[in-house]
């Protein structure tokens, strides 16, 4: 289903034993080398969400190798399966068998909600690259609301995201404001082994050049 030119919602793309298999992954990245934290604001606020991050680590504004606001330690790297993930996603929302061509996302965002947590509507655009966005749901139910490239008002659409469900934006859409106003408690099924609470995977391109060494697990 397109949203907007370039973002799409595909239902139930992640299976359950594939969700189950990213919960355990994310739980491991939670506890280290850089555990899950709630993310501290420039102006003193702290996010509702908690994140942990691979790849490279983020805080608002800006991308680091090591997590400079947490332990000083680099983060996980980004593993290769979650690469191809990636790439399959942007074929399967797309239609179209190139669409994963060259796709190389090197960061995900890994967002832990619980039945309080919120994200306002925001811009993902600390990333050098204009490469598609590709998010994933496991877990509660949340409304994500999405909305245009100039500002966080009107015109949005609301979109229910269920366990296993993909979005993906690019192209026109990839710099969207977007967020989520409501998680619907209790509405995951606990076989993916979360319950209760959200989790939000969002890999990116960051456009950010590559350390020396692999850095892919």
């Amino acid at each position: 289903m397109e949203i907007a030119p370039g973002a799409v919602h595909v239902p139930g793309w992640l299976g359950l034993d594939q969700q189950r298999e990213l919960v355990v992954a994310c739980r491991g990245w939670a506890t280290g080398p850089v555990p899950i934290r709630y993310t501290k604001l420039p102006r003193g606020g702290v996010m509702s969400v908690r994140t942990v991050c691979v790849g490279w680590h983020w805080q608002p504004y800006r991308y680091s190798r090591t997590a400079d606001d947490v332990n000083g330690r680099p983060v996980a790297a980004f593993p290769g399966w979650m690469a191809e993930l990636g790439r399959r996603a942007l074929v399967e929302a797309y239609g179209d068998p190139a669409a994963g061509d060259g796709y190389a996302p090197d960061t995900a965002l890994i967002n832990f909600y619980d039945g309080e947590s919120r994200m306002g509507m925001h811009q993902d655009k600390d990333e050098r690259s204009s490469a598609p966005v590709v998010s994933l749901t496991i877990g509660d139910s949340c409304l994500f609301r999405f909305g245009n490239t100039e500002t966080r008002a009107k015109p949005y659409t609301d979109v229910e995201l269920a366990s296993g469900d993909l979005f993906v934006f690019g192209g026109p859409s990839r710099f969207a404001y977007h967020g989520v106003p409501k998680v619907y408690p209790g509405t995951g099924d606990p076989a993916t082994g979360l319950a209760p609470g959200r989790l939000n995977i969002t890999m990116r391109v960051t456009g950010l050049p590559p350390e020396p060494g692999p850095r892919e697990g």
